[in-house]
């Protein structure tokens, strides 16, 4: 897939946003063809330096981008010259995916197996040996905790975890 077709994608265009920032956005969103210098980049773009260099971090560290060292004979200077990999991105949301699943999870788990207090005055949730330990009073307010149904919550896990699997294919 080209570059212009994923990035017109809004689910790209949320991952890169949520990867690189809204400061890093314009390099994730304007890749070259070929070979860019950091510099060459900051200018085009009319941005930091060092936003600029953060953002390829960011894409290198999550398989995005690549580079390529080159050492100055004169100077001793190194100068990167950078590639965007987007070929990747299908591959990176897909491992997201496995991975908030696996989240999910763990948390609907958690929230089944343990029994939880609110106070509804401060809006604090506390676990049953917190709340014990507090005597089951608000340690911000004092106001009485009240024993509280997370059940809304779980089933909206299940909802969440149904359609991961739904869309990764696993068997539930």
């Amino acid at each position: 897939m080209a570059f212009e077709d994923l990035l017109e994608d809004p689910v790209i265009q949320k991952y890169l946003h949520e990867l690189v920032g809204p400061k890093g956005m314009p390099v994730a969103a304007a890749p070259p063809d070929g070979e860019v210098t950091d510099e060459e980049l900051a200018e085009e773009l009319d941005l930091e330096l060092n936003d600029v260099r953060r953002a390829l971090f960011i894409l290198y560290e999550n398989d995005l981008a690549t580079y390529r060292r080159l050492r100055d004979e004169d100077s001793g200077w190194l100068t990167y010259l950078w590639t965007f990999e987007y070929d990747n991105i299908p591959e990176n949301l897909e491992d997201e995916m496995y991975r908030l699943h696996e989240a999910l999870e763990e948390r609907r788990e958690y929230e089944r197996n343990h029994e939880f207090y609110l106070c509804e005055i401060c809006s604090i949730r506390f676990e049953f040996g917190e709340a014990m330990d507090f005597g089951f009073e608000c340690p911000e307010c004092g106001s009485p905790l009240e024993s509280m149904d997370n059940d809304r919550l779980v089933n909206a896990m299940d909802d969440r975890l149904d359609a991961l699997e739904d869309e990764l294919n696993l068997e539930a």
